[in-house]
């Protein structure tokens, strides 16, 4: 065990990006809030604040978090204000990750009455979705605690707001799997079946692929070093342990086991550890609050969970108007 447990925190330091807030991810969140202000708006008013409440009135309003949940999206909802009235002052209780029970405010909002009630619904709906997500991350990790298992995300992802759930991953204290198909070589079932078309081999082996894979960049890392990091994580999945025996030998830093059972799973960490104890282990499908647990408790590295993002409920937050 001490040997698995050394090359297991060796090879841990070597992942995929992880998110912060950072200038890539703002620049997705203002593209998403110009989008959803022509929603709104349609490049027109809300007219019915412009008929009801005065230009000169002034308003004060909390950012209440109706349910217990995972602040993330604090920098969202500064950019967004940003965008919709430059004079609005943002005021922070919380910190994204934070823990916070039903009730408790995370942020004030002080400015234009008019503003405020306008760029209401476009601030909620951030706020809400990500903190929806840093939720249930936040959920699953829970379930793994004591083991060595780590809850990653996955591409399964609403379209254009990547980084942003990606993010909220992180601040509910799960990993962030690969942002995309230019960070990471992942070799799939069908990646496998297609990639020798036109030649007398109809498939890949495993074990080929991930040669191939090698043999391809470390011949183009040079030429591509604009775009080809020199240290790329190369990762393939398998669905049988005989795909698992075959491909050991051949050092993929991961293996993805897809919809294994958790009989299988132990099978095959067992196998790992005698024959590739630097290769990790990641185990993916299906995979629920209910049945992470249980997972982990396998002994695999990594547990990808789509759910994070493509099935999680927003966290039900208010603006509540003060004085």
């Amino acid at each position: 065990m001490g040997k698995r447990r050394d090359a297991a925190s060796t090879l841990m330091t070597k992942d995929f990006h992880q998110l912060e807030w950072d200038e890539a991810v703002e620049d997705d969140c203002r593209q998403i809030v110009l989008l959803a202000v022509r929603e709104d708006l349609a490049r027109q008013h809300d007219w019915t604040t412009l008929a009801l409440v005065p230009p000169g009135a002034r308003g004060r309003a909390a950012v209440v978090v109706r349910e217990p949940g995972v602040v993330a999206g604090l920098p969202a909802v500064r950019l967004a204000l940003s965008i919709f009235d430059k004079d609005v002052k943002f005021t922070q209780h919380s910190e994204d990750g934070t823990h916070i029970e039903a009730g408790q405010s995370i942020a004030t909002l002080e400015g234009s009455a008019r503003t405020l009630l306008t760029a209401e619904r476009t601030l909620l709906n951030l706020l809400g979705r990500l903190c929806g997500v840093a939720t249930l991350a936040s959920r699953y990790c829970e379930q793994v605690a004591g083991t060595q298992a780590r809850i990653y995300d996955t591409r399964k992802t609403t379209p254009g707001w990547r980084r942003l759930e990606k993010y909220a991953v992180r601040c509910g204290g799960g990993q962030n799997h690969r942002s995309g198909l230019f960070d990471a070589v992942l070799i799939k079932d069908n990646h496998l079946a297609l990639g020798a078309q036109g030649g007398e081999q109809s498939a890949f082996t495993p074990a080929e692929a991930v040669g191939r894979t090698r043999e391809f960049l470390a011949a183009n890392a040079d030429a591509t070093a604009d775009t080809l990091p020199a240290e790329m994580l190369v990762e393939i999945e398998v669905d049988t342990l005989a795909q698992l025996d075959e491909v050991l030998p051949a050092d993929p830093d991961i293996v993805l086991l897809d919809n294994m059972t958790c009989e299988q799973l132990s099978e095959a960490v067992a196998r790992r550890d005698s024959a590739a104890p630097n290769v990790q282990l990641e185990a993916s499908g299906g995979v629920t609050l209910e049945t992470v647990g249980k997972i982990a408790r396998t002994g695999v590295d990594r547990i990808s969970v789509g759910a994070l993002t493509h099935s999680a409920r927003c966290l039900d937050v208010g603006l509540d108007w003060l004085d």
